[in-house]
């Protein structure tokens, strides 16, 4: 199996909200209309400090993550990488395309120069959080959320 790791384009989108559909606990994805997704796409691959991977495998969009590079004012104004969406496609899950995919929004985070790259995964999920941990992540913080009208 050879899992190919690549940057999202316009033509991913309906693949991309079907693995958002799959995945999301929380939020209820629309993919009756794409629209807005393909706005969302098109704004953070303008945007050189964001990207959305795809991990591809015979050709088939099979897993996303969103990788976003942020400045800190801390760690003397160093640059951070946050990772967003992590999904797989359900029937792939344990093939080890999530860490081929994970390994690679790290590796871009380095190349960026992150001095650190950071997560955040649902309390609902045990398995994605020993995946993490596998991962060299280390379970440091609590994470809060205020959604907004």
């Amino acid at each position: 199996m050879t899992v190919t790791i690549r940057d999202a384009h316009a033509g991913d989108v309906a693949a991309l909200v079907d693995l958002l559909v799959g995945g999301s606990l929380t939020v209820k994805e629309d993919p009756s209309d794409l629209a807005p997704y393909a706005r969302a796409l098109e704004a953070i691959t303008a945007d050189p400090t964001a990207t959305v991977l795809v991990a591809l495998l015979d050709g088939r969009v099979v897993g996303m993550c969103q990788l976003m590079i942020l400045r800190h004012l801390q760690h003397r104004g160093g640059l951070c990488a946050e990772i967003e969406s992590m999904h797989v496609t359900a029937g792939r899950r344990s093939e080890g395309i999530g860490s081929v995919l994970l390994e690679a929004a790290v590796a871009r985070a380095a190349a960026a120069g992150c001095y650190r790259v950071q997560l955040t995964s649902n309390v609902a999920r045990p398995d994605a959080h020993r995946f993490y941990l596998r991962h060299g992540f280390e379970a440091s913080h609590a994470g809060f959320k205020r959604y907004l009208a």
